[in-house]
């Protein structure tokens, strides 16, 4: 009996184990062919997770509001969205933090050989716009054509609102004169020979705006964030690992590659920058920064973009606990 006792007490050691070095298990909603997967993957394969303590379960979504239910309904941990939406969310009540993931904005795309070669020459003409009446970089753009060549862009243009991919097409059908879209798509269509009017970096630079404060990012729940601070710092540490790791290592890159769905090499290498220039600093956001990129976005977007959120409120950017 005192050997069958022993044997068992062996067995639930060797099978216990496993679960406690797994650590925690961080819930993500993403979108399904989001740019986020390919530093997802980086850590799961690298291993960055376990390494830091616990693990992900990546849950591909069809669409931003799949993720923001799944998100909102508890069934989430993680999403991704922008801290715009964040501060609007605290505004209202609700206690959301934003962990920085990507700087990356677009530009103003114009076809191979086109005759616009500055916003004004738009007048009259088409331009796609992906995100909707309210686009961030959309409001951008109509604030740099007003305030630096007396341009009325959203006056004299007509707009086309779609979906990336929907956009992407039309472009390349000769169907829009302009187009501003995720940067990813941008990409693409850089490989398609298209070139960049205007950057919406550099638009926001001229408006005094800094172009570094990262737009993109995780966002988690405070409640849970308090309740599991270690899980938060470990996927901070894992993300920054595979950063670090993209941001030097092409053969990383190279095992990426099936899940981008690349059409060619240029499409391929132009996404690779682009992802490695939209990586931000691992230093705190400046609140000041973000406070005068909100104010604008607030007189541009109104309460349709920010909600209440006429002002930063408190606690919207990620702080390590101390």
């Amino acid at each position: 009996m005192r050997y069958l006792s022993m044997l068992v007490a062996f067995a639930v050691v060797i099978v216990s184990a496993p679960l406690a070095s797994a650590g925690e298990t961080l819930r993500l909603a993403v979108l399904k062919y989001g740019t986020v997967n390919w530093e997802l993957d980086t850590i799961q394969h690298n291993g960055f997770d376990t390494t830091n303590g616990f693990s992900m379960e990546i849950m591909g979504m069809a669409g931003i509001p799949a993720s923001m239910i799944a998100f909102q309904g508890g069934a989430a941990d993680v999403m991704v969205s922008d801290w715009i939406w964040v501060a609007r969310q605290r505004a209202a009540g609700k206690d959301y933090v934003f962990i920085p993931y990507s700087k990356s904005v677009g530009s103003l795309m114009v076809a191979p050989g086109s005759p616009i070669h500055e916003l004004s020459d738009l007048r009259g003409q088409k331009i796609g716009i992906a995100g909707g009446p309210v686009d961030k970089s959309w409001l951008i753009l109509q604030a740099y054509a007003k305030q630096m060549l007396g341009f009325d862009l959203k006056g004299q243009t007509k707009q086309v609102f779609g979906a990336p991919p929907l956009l992407f097409k039309k472009a390349l059908q000769g169907e829009l004169q302009g187009t501003i879209s995720f940067w990813h798509f941008q990409a693409r269509m850089k490989a398609e020979g298209f070139q960049e009017l205007t950057s919406i970096a550099d638009a926001a630079t001229a408006l005094g705006l800094d172009p570094d404060i990262p737009l993109l990012g995780y966002v988690v729940k405070g409640d849970y964030l308090r309740a599991h601070p270690d899980v938060i710092a470990g996927f901070v540490a894992a993300s920054h690992a595979a950063k670090d790791m993209l941001a030097s290592d092409d053969a990383e890159w190279d095992r990426l590659r099936p899940l981008m769905k690349t059409e060619n090499d240029a499409a391929f290498a132009a996404l690779k920058a682009g992802f490695r220039a939209g990586i931000p600093s691992t230093g705190p956001v400046d609140r000041a920064a973000a406070s005068q990129f909100l104010a604008l976005m607030a007189e541009l977007g109104g309460e349709p973009l920010v909600g209440k959120a006429t002002s930063l409120p408190g606690g919207v950017f990620y702080a390590p606990a101390n």
